[in-house]
Formats: structure tokens, C-alpha cells, sequence
């Protein structure tokens, strides 16, 4: 039996992926391990014991931080992002599948934050939140900040996904009889609802995790990320590690939720 013969170039790339790979969760994997340290265990190797210990503490206010109160905020900070940005990106999309007086000059407007500098958005919106008289808070300033950011990207994926969708579809649920209403509902929602699906998750990933639109407009309650980079300089125990650990759980279990949802929606569509 005849095997193809490796090229120079792929052992290359596979050492190039393997340190890739090695680089990208080699520290998740410390943190995760050390997340598991004993009671009077430390940051750094070797293990002295093992326990949950640092999970329970997690949600206790301490005298260096609130994870708890920052981790609420941060989830109903991204979800509001989410709905959002799927709402406004869907109407965005529907909206450009035709021509109009202004729509370029819109579109451009729309994508330009992506090439401002994060920190310039943030210190811009929390500045003008001042200057009108709002304090900046998480669930205000924030909330527009991070739309600055997930906006763009939803709106150009709901561009991709239109450019693709063909009109016989709706052309021919309005000769069977269908409303405008009806169309869009049993026949276009269904057809993008993967999309959009995909854009709730990119929306509140950007979201959860975001640093330098929140640093100056989240007022005076930190976010996760916020949070955790405060602790970083002032906490001296493995419940930092405990936090990570748990964030990365959960931001895995997030992208299976979304992922599975797709397979059932994709299934139902084909026996449909």
C-alpha cells in the first residue's frame, strides 16, 4: 500500500500547531491544576494538597474583591449586548438587502469603530457621559461601549448571510399566499436562524470578556474583567486561579450550548 511521502512544509506547520496549541493551553492547563490547590496551598507548584477550597470562596465577598457581584454583571452586561446586537444586526441586514439614499455613507459609519482604538472609545463615551451629566455605569456607557464593538461584527455577518440568501424563497411563499409578516417568519427567520445564532454568541463573547471599552465607562462597579485585573496585582491566594478556571468552564459551556442549539435547529430544518 502506497503512502504519500511528507513534505519538509508540513512537518513545519505541525511543529508550528503543536507549539500553538502548547502556547494557547499551557497556561489554561497550570491555572485549571493550580485552581485545585489545598487549603494552605500557593500560587505556584508544587500542590500542597488537593480541594475545592478556592471554588467555595469564589462567590464570598472578600477584602480584595466581590467575584460574585462582578461575575452578575458581566453576565447581564452580555446578554444585553447579545439581544441587542442580534436585534439591530438582523434589522441592519434586512434593511441593506436594498438600495437607499445614505447607505453607504451609514455602512461606513457602522464598521468605523472597529478601527478606533478600544481605549479611545471608552475615555470618548465615558468623557461625553460626563459632560451631559450621566454618570457612566455598566448597564448605561458600558452597555453603548460594548455595542461600538459586537455591532460591526454582527452587522457584517448578517451582510454575508442576505448576499447568499436567494429571494425565490420569499417570492415563492407570497404566491402560495403569505404576508409580509408570515414570510419572514415561517419561511426567512428559520432559514437564518443558525446566523443568528451565531452572531448572539460572537456578540456576548466580546462582550463577557471585554477590558478596554469597560476600564473607563463602567463607573464604580467592575465587571469580571475589570475584577479580575484589579485582583491580579492584590490577591495572593489560588482563588484567582479558582475564577479562571470557572470562567473558562463556562464560556465553553456557552459555545456547546450555542453549537448544539445549530445541530437541532439544522436537524428540524431538514426533516422539515
Amino acid at each position: 500500500m502506497n503512502s504519500e511521502k511528507r513534505t519538509f512544509g508540513f512537518y513545519v506547520l505541525a511543529a508550528f500547531f503543536t507549539l500553538f496549541v502548547l502556547f494557547l493551553y499551557g497556561p489554561m492547563s497550570a491555572i485549571f491544576i493550580l485552581s485545585f490547590q489545598g487549603p494552605t496551598g500557593g500560587l505556584t507548584f508544587p500542590l500542597n494538597g488537593v480541594s475545592f477550597h478556592w471554588f467555595q470562596n469564589l462567590f464570598e465577598r472578600q477584602a480584595v474583591g466581590d467575584f460574585g457581584a462582578s461575575f452578575g454583571r458581566s453576565l447581564m452586561l452580555g446578554l444585553m449586548v447579545m439581544v441587542s446586537t442580534v436585534v439591530i444586526a438582523l434589522l441592519a441586514g434586512l434593511a441593506f438587502r436594498r438600495k437607499f439614499f445614505g447607505s453607504s455613507p451609514l455602512f461606513y459609519l457602522t464598521i468605523a469603530s472597529l478601527v478606533v482604538p478600544s481605549i479611545i472609545v471608552s475615555l470618548g463615551i465615558g468623557v461625553l457621559f460626563q459632560q451631559i451629566g450621566i454618570r457612566p455605569a455598566w448597564f448605561g456607557s458600558a452597555f453603548g461601549a460594548h455595542l461600538t464593538w459586537t455591532l460591526p461584527f454582527g452587522v457584517l455577518i448578517m451582510f454575508a448571510v442576505f448576499n447568499r440568501f436567494s429571494p425565490s424563497y420569499e417570492e415563492a411563499a407570497r404566491d402560495l399566499g403569505a404576508s409580509s409578516w408570515q414570510t419572514f417568519y415561517h419561511v426567512v427567520l428559520p432559514m437564518i436562524a443558525p446566523s443568528l445564532i451565531g452572531v448572539g454568541l460572537f456578540g456576548f463573547s466580546l462582550s463577557y470578556d471585554e477590558f478596554a471599552r469597560t476600564l473607563l465607562t463602567s463607573g464604580s462597579s467592575n465587571t469580571l474583567p475589570l475584577e479580575i485585573y484589579g485582583m491580579t496585582t492584590n490577591v495572593t491566594t489560588p482563588v484567582l486561579y479558582a475564577l479562571g478556571t470557572v470562567t473558562t468552564l463556562f464560556s465553553f459551556a456557552i459555545i456547546l450550548i450555542t453549537l448544539g442549539s445549530i445541530i437541532v435547529i439544522g436537524r428540524r430544518r431538514a426533516r422539515a
